[in-house]
């Protein structure tokens, strides 16, 4: 997918576990770890506001787009 997610990058950063991060959000740690994983299909906006307001962080800090991405 060209989106990559690194959200493990900055849960690291801040050291926090993925389990305090979806307690703090209000998500399943299944449903982070999906995220995680760049799985996700979609990301609601107060989700991805939550993230960004728990880590201090910018969307463009834990997403971003790769323009040349080669399907596998």
């Amino acid at each position: 997918m060209p989106i990559e997610i690194s959200l493990d990058v900055m849960l690291a950063k801040r050291k926090m576990k993925s389990i305090e991060l979806a307690q703090a959000v209000g998500i399943t740690v299944a449903n982070l770890s999906i995220l995680k994983t760049g799985k996700a299909k979609a990301i609601r906006f107060s989700t991805l506001e939550a993230i960004c307001k728990e880590l201090d962080c910018q969307p463009g800090d834990i997403l971003s787009y790769t323009k040349d991405f080669i399907i596998k």
